[in-house]
């Protein structure tokens, strides 16, 4: 027979609505919709930005540190990778002299595309924090790095 004794809420809640998870679950399910669809006018999906961005702020990364960068498993990264590399966006040698990991650069067309892209982006996000004030935002900020470190990421 089974046990029906209630589990206790991590915290008091009417429904699963009222749950954090669902909360970011369903901010982050709003965010991906509005990117999906700000980028597809930019000819990229989110995975492609995001390895754009990175890709920016430290050229030569590899497959490995662009897939954990952009929350997909390698295989995932090289298919981004390689559609990012036909559309002129990327080079990557096909060898290296030193280890297995292949350094990834953004040419002149992905610096442009990324220019553009992030316009787009970052209207989106100062349309989601517009009606935060300042100091909940960097407690906001704070309150969701707390969580992540909570779970061991």
């Amino acid at each position: 027979m089974e046990d029906r004794a209630p589990v206790p809420a991590p915290h008091p809640a009417q429904d699963v609505t009222e749950h954090v998870g669902y909360r970011l679950k369903r901010a982050s399910a709003a965010l991906r919709n509005a990117m999906d669809r700000a980028l597809r006018e930019h000819d990229l999906t989110v995975p492609q930005y995001s390895c754009l961005e990175l890709l920016d702020e430290k050229p030569g990364l590899s497959n490995a540190d662009l897939a954990r960068g952009t929350f997909v498993t390698r295989q995932s990264a090289n298919v981004v990778l390689r559609g990012l590399k036909e559309a002129g966006l990327i080079t990557r040698p096909l060898t290296t002299e030193h280890g297995r990991a292949l350094p990834t650069h953004l040419t002149p067309a992905g610096e442009r595309r990324l220019r553009a892209a992030r316009g787009a982006v970052y209207a989106i996000e100062e349309r989601m924090i517009r009606n935060i004030p300042e100091g909940r935002l960097t407690a906001l900020l704070a309150d969701l790095d707390t969580m992540t470190e909570a779970l061991g990421e």
